[in-house]
């Protein structure tokens, strides 16, 4: 029987092209190649707004689907994973967001992160099934602990989505006037992804450097984002939201990614599967997918960092195959293979329901 699953995320337009939004249209056109028919709103209507009048003519608040999965942790998130709960319904609960990825990304997250902690401990053990981005935010789940199976399962990355980025290549480095080895950066741009590395490495090297992602000025803004985007070094350009994400992998040629925490990172994968280059901190979470020398080159300090814009500056065979492997590591992560194993998950999470018993994990390796 085909399964009818609701896959939602809360606030998903203003969650537009950020790393959760992105992770939640890759689940979707992921499923969309396997029997899963979806469903993206839970409300009857297609909005909270309109779900009470569904409710006043007596046919509910919530749509009719066999399977909840919900990327975000807020109210609307709860409210699906309440009625879930009331109606046997199985809940699978995504985890985007950590304690440990939220610190330096706004203003005052480290303040509220062990309020944070606490409460997505709470919110995550409802799940009868978790699904993470690494093997490395698992052993973070576990230590809050969260009480529910828990199961990596790679972001992927649409590498389709991708194509023809070659021939933005003279359009965007001529808008952001980028010349020579150009050095880049994409998404939002937080401290938590190393933005002072970034700019210190500016100050202290000659290439051109580009951060292509929104940013924020105002009172949610760290004094860090203030400071470094509305004063610059020179050879810095903070470009803002750009309308075709295409262009910033057309233009950028080395990926400089110094981020301090991440889940799994979904524009290092885009910038492999464009076949770029690509220099990452030396964190855990990416040991498990990428190997220093091969695919990427890792460093833990600034110093590291800039001997390694200067290898790749002088050795155009290095970064050509760095960037060669590095596509062939982004297609382990392709769309099919996040299709079917997607699709596995909500089957055993839908079986185990109906049985009466806990997921087993083993049945998903």
């Amino acid at each position: 029987m085909s399964l009818r699953a609701l896959n939602y995320l809360e606030l998903e337009s203003e969650l537009d092209r950020s790393g959760i939004g992105t992770a939640t249209d890759q689940q979707r056109a992921a499923l969309s190649r396997t029997d899963v028919d979806v469903v993206t709103s839970p409300w009857r209507g297609g909005h909270p707004a309109r779900a009470p009048f569904s409710a006043a003519v007596g046919r509910g608040l919530f749509r009719d689907y066999d399977l909840a999965h919900c990327n975000l942790v807020g109210p609307g998130s709860v409210a699906v994973a309440r009625h879930a709960k009331r109606n046997d319904i199985p809940l699978v609960l995504h985890t985007h967001v950590t304690r440990e990825d939220f610190a330096e990304s706004f203003r005052g997250s480290e303040a509220v992160g062990p309020l944070l902690g606490r409460y997505l401990r709470w919110f995550y053990s409802q799940a009868d099934l978790v699904l993470c981005p690494s093997t490395y935010t698992k052993r973070v789940l576990e230590s809050y602990p969260v009480d529910a199976p828990i199961l990596p399962m790679s972001n992927g990355v649409d590498a389709e989505s991708l194509a023809g980025f070659e021939e933005l290549r003279a359009e965007y480095r001529n808008r952001y006037e980028l010349d020579g080895m150009a050095v880049f950066a994409v998404g939002n741009v937080f401290e938590r992804k190393g933005l002072t590395t970034f700019c210190e490495l500016a100050a202290e090297t000659e290439y051109d450097f580009a951060w292509f992602g929104p940013y924020d000025t105002g009172p949610h803004a760290s004094k860090t984002v203030r400071r470094w985007v509305t004063d610059p070094p020179e050879n810095v350009t903070f470009t803002g939201w750009i309308d075709d994400i295409r262009g910033a992998f057309g233009a950028g040629d080395v990926y400089l990614f110094p981020t301090k925490n991440e889940n799994q990172g979904i524009a290092v994968l885009e910038a492999m599967a464009c076949g770029k280059a690509v220099v990452l901190r030396d964190i855990p979470v990416f040991e498990e997918f990428y190997t220093h020398g091969h695919d990427c080159l890792k460093c833990s300090t600034r110093a590291e960092f800039r001997r390694a814009l200067e290898l790749l500056a002088r050795d155009e065979d290095l970064r050509r195959r760095l960037g060669e492997n590095a596509r062939e590591t982004a297609a382990e992560h392709s769309l099919d293979r996040v299709g079917e194993r997607l699709a596995a998950a909500y089957r055993e999470a839908y079986d185990a329901e109906r049985e009466g018993r806990s997921v087993d994990l083993s049945r998903l390796r």
